[in-house]
């Protein structure tokens, strides 16, 4: 099944829900923060990054 660019996309009428809640989202730039860390696999640096992207994406207390 492909993509149909002539036909109007529909989308659903219930609200949509954040992707993550603002605790969902501070405990996981915690566990990035951690992986950053500890982590095996030199993964950490992107782990770091990651945090503080999306630690600049939440709004400020």
């Amino acid at each position: 099944m492909g993509y149909d660019a002539t036909r109007p996309a529909t989308y659903p009428d219930e609200p949509r829900l954040a992707l993550l809640t603002q605790a969902e989202a501070h405990e996981t730039i915690e566990l990035l923060q951690l992986l950053e860390q500890f982590g095996p696999g030199g993964g950490g640096p992107a782990a770091g990054q990651l945090a503080a992207d999306l630690a600049r994406r939440l709004p400020a207390p």
